[in-house]
């Protein structure tokens, strides 16, 4: 009796044992963001995912990707500093009280420069301590940049106002011939480029406010100036992406513009031979680089992840990516991103960045 209730009991707690592991491996397997079996039917693997270090009264709100660095910033300002190709945590911290408004995330040579509230602020990418803050006297409109000599900052009053670089004094501000709204700026050593919600681009010279060239779209810039080189683009809301070459010192012409079927409201994603511009509730619109032709519109479409050997990786508005072939334009394969909700446009390399409200984030890659 003694030898057949021992029996019992080891049957017993080996039962409980395997429904136990059972269940760990299920709460593993349901932990992962996009299934590994779906993504091996898109020839896709998951490098890593992590989750991040915020409260559950807490969500993301969105992703940054910044040099070698993906930043996620939460729902109460607490940022977090993940390194881009294994995704370990370089630093977690929060940089501003709860529905303090944070423009922009830069990284100029070694610091991260954004504007909190109404401090122009630097910040270590190391720790994410402040290095220093330099209060404004308006929030902005865009994103400050900066170059070795000055930071450029648009303010509500339709100047583009020019600090030092080291004292972040005021050395000149410059305005539109037509005093329009300034909504985006890119700077350099040679030039700054601004855009403006009359469908100005400007170029100016780095250190005082001399014009250099000007070209004038039918519509307000939607969006960042996205720049390649000698090569601009960007969307009007005329409902046009254009490409403007820099030919010359002082001179700038249009090398092609396409028509999308709606009035854009983001700056396209330019990689070596494509450019994809998303029409609100149209899908988006793959444009060949050097033709401005069409090469094909997918009408799910919201936003490009990723592109690799001619395959476009694109999340859809039905919660799906899709894999388009840009040669022949057509998807080969879709795959279900129903928990997918926050993501970020890679135009770097084939690394596509994806995460949800809790924090989970992942970053997936094509199998070789």
């Amino acid at each position: 009796m003694l030898r057949s209730r021992g029996s019992l009991i080891i049957s017993i707690g080996l039962l409980v044992w395997c429904i136990s592991a059972i269940g760990t491996a299920a709460q593993v397997k349901s932990d992962w963001l996009v299934s590994p079996e779906l993504l091996e039917h898109a020839k896709l693997k998951i490098l890593w995912q992590n989750e991040l270090p915020i409260r559950k009264s807490e969500s993301l709100k969105q992703l940054f990707l910044v040099g070698s660095r993906v930043y996620a910033l939460s729902s109460r300002n607490f940022l977090v500093s993940l390194d881009r190709e294994k995704g370990s945590v370089i630093f977690s911290k929060s940089i501003a009280s709860t529905g303090i408004p944070i423009v922009g995330l830069e990284l100029y040579r070694d610091e991260l420069i954004s504007v909190i509230g109404n401090k122009l602020t630097r910040i270590d990418p190391e720790t994410g301590m402040e290095i220093k803050a330099r209060v404004l006297d308006f929030g902005v409109v865009c994103p400050v940049v900066r170059n070795s000599s000055y930071y450029y900052v648009s303010w509500p009053d339709k100047r583009l106002h020019v600090l030092q670089g080291d004292s972040s004094l005021q050395v000149f501000e410059v305005s539109a011939d037509n005093n329009s709204l300034i909504t985006t700026v890119i700077a350099d050593e040679s030039s700054v480029i601004f855009g403006t919600n009359a469908g100005n681009v400007v170029s100016i010279t780095p250190n005082g406010p001399k014009r250099l060239w000007q070209f004038d779209a039918a519509g307000a810039i939607a969006g960042p100036i996205v720049r390649d080189g000698r090569q601009l683009f960007f969307a009007g809301k005329d409902t046009n992406v254009y490409r403007v070459d820099i030919t010359g010192p002082m001179t700038a012409e249009l090398a092609w513009k396409y028509q999308i079927p709606s009035i854009p409201n983001d700056a396209p994603r330019v990689t070596r031979r494509v450019v994809y511009q998303y029409a609100p509730t149209k899908g988006i619109a793959a444009i060949d680089r050097q033709t401005g032709l069409l090469m094909w519109l997918l009408p799910q479409g919201a936003e490009l992840l990723a592109e690799e050997d001619g395959k476009a990786y694109v999340f859809t508005n039905d919660g799906t990516l899709a894999v388009m072939d840009n040669v022949r334009g057509k998807p080969l394969y879709t795959v279900n991103f129903a928990g997918v909700s926050r993501y970020i446009s890679n135009t770097t390399d084939s690394k596509i960045y994806i995460a949800d409200e809790r924090g989970r984030v992942a970053c997936l890659e094509p199998v070789k």
